[in-house]
């Protein structure tokens, strides 16, 4: 049996009908540039999280550099986050001529460790990006109260983790700033590169809009550097179809998490995810931990699974940031996690037999090596 960690297609068959008749009403009206459709896509995602603004992108990375820009980070700067995430956070720090400055992760969730962050506060310290790893909450009473002691700006990386909830309040709802990535891979995914920027503050809200067209709030007058990144009126139409089913998948992928957890929680040799018992986790991966990670992957390569590492090599030891001076042994969980965790075959359309394949698996896997 071939079960693959994720497959877009499955989703787009099961809305063939619904996603074509929405991409026709694009092609056939001809506004492929904020067109009618991000303006309602906007809406209904600013009305699904409770915030008052919602804004279209081009990426989801995009959306962590506007924000950035947003609140005026200068070179120099310094942004708290965690090295164990995808480049994207700490890159668009550093694209600005910011300075990431790292806190290590809590190795139960991964995410960044709120009692870590206060030791690194500085007076060049502009903001605290905490990411939502996996599709699980950040700490963010802890990380909330921090910044507001300290008046520092907190912009959520909310890339994994649309749907997800802290303390039944969804994600994206806490910091000045939230970002959303709508890769086909997240659990809402778009059919190419788009993102989103959700706030609850009017100024900041103004300010994003004008940054993703070159600085302007009337054509060819720019007021301030902008960029060019629109969130487009095709994807908009995708997401607009998917987003009526984004919390069925999710309680799908919640589903298939259980069937993993209570396949694994007696087996030797493997962590399975962990969740805090006020977070309801969206679970973008499901992701274990095993000191025989490589072997466990190539095994399940042998039998046709499709496995993968989030993340191999923690943002502070790749090459790209070398500059920052940062060295080996500096955050010792996320170092250890970065060896050990593997993401399992997780999205909605996963049949109840290919779960049982992967479970039937992983459990011969630990069986041989105990033998």
């Amino acid at each position: 049996m071939q079960v693959p960690i994720f497959t877009p297609v499955r989703q787009y068959l099961n809305l063939k009908e619904e996603i074509d008749k929405a991409i026709q009403k694009v092609l056939n009206a001809g506004n492929f540039i904020l067109g009618e459709e991000v303006r309602e896509f906007e809406s209904k995602v600013a009305e699904y999280l409770g915030v008052k603004h919602a804004i279209g992108v081009a990426s989801g990375t995009d959306a962590l550099q506007i924000a950035l820009m947003a609140i005026d980070l200068k070179p120099g700067d310094e942004v708290i986050t965690t090295p164990f995430t995808f480049v994207a956070t700490a890159e668009t720090i550093a694209l600005l001529g910011g300075k990431p400055i790292y806190v290590d992760i809590d190795e139960k969730t991964y995410n960044i460790n709120p009692d870590l962050i206060e030791e690194k506060i500085t007076e060049k310290t502009k903001a605290i990006i905490p990411v939502h790893l996996y599709g699980q909450s950040a700490e963010m009473d802890k990380i909330m109260d921090i910044a507001r002691r300290y008046n520092l700006y907190v912009i959520e990386d909310s890339a994994q983790a649309l749907g997800a909830e802290y303390k039944n309040r969804k994600v994206c709802t806490f910091g000045d700033i939230a970002c959303i990535s709508f890769f086909p891979t997240k659990n809402l995914g778009a059919f190419g590169d788009a993102g989103m920027i959700v706030t609850n503050n009017d100024e900041l809200a103004e300010k994003i809009k004008m940054i993703r067209v070159h600085g302007s709030k009337i054509r060819y007058k720019h007021e301030i550097l902008g960029v060019n990144s629109r969130l487009d009126t095709l994807q908009a139409s995708i997401l607009l179809v998917k987003l009526k089913y984004l919390d069925r998948w999710n309680e799908r992928r919640a589903e298939i998490a259980k069937k993993y957890n209570d396949a694994f929680q007696n087996l030797d040799g493997i962590i399975t995810p962990y969740c805090e018992p006020y977070n309801k986790h969206i679970y973008h991966q499901y992701t274990i931990r095993t000191e025989q990670r490589d072997a466990l992957a190539q095994f399940l390569k042998e039998r046709g699974i499709q496995t993968a590492v989030h993340y191999p090599i923690p943002l502070h030891l790749q090459k790209a940031f070398s500059y920052f001076g940062y060295k080996p042994g500096d955050f010792p969980v996320a170092e250890q996690c970065s060896k050990e965790v593997l993401s399992l075959p997780m999205f909605p359309e996963l049949t109840d037999e290919e779960v049982d394949y992967v479970v039937k698996s992983v459990n011969e896997f630990f069986k041989i090596n105990k033998d």
